[in-house]
């Protein structure tokens, strides 16, 4: 299945993309598209990757299943004061 990912941030800046294109097995997680987003682009890793989720507008847990389609929109975590 394709799934949108929609980079956002420092994770836009760090991998010049707005959107990336993921072929994913069925019944893959969104922990799955993580886990292969930093594997395909080790900047990623470097850079402390633990994002906030969506799926389709909806915030959502690493254990979301995904569906063909879908658009995973990550966010890097938010911080300041």
């Amino acid at each position: 299945m394709i799934v949108t990912v929609r980079l956002f941030a420092a994770y836009k800046e760090l991998l010049g993309e707005e959107e990336i294109l993921l072929d994913l097995d069925e019944d893959a997680t969104v922990g799955d598209a993580l886990a292969l987003l930093k594997e395909q682009f080790p900047a990623l890793a470097e850079q402390g990757y633990s994002p906030l989720t969506a799926v389709n507008l909806k915030h959502v847990s690493k254990r979301q299943t995904l569906e063909d389609g879908d658009e995973l929109a990550i966010f890097p975590p938010v911080s300041g004061g």
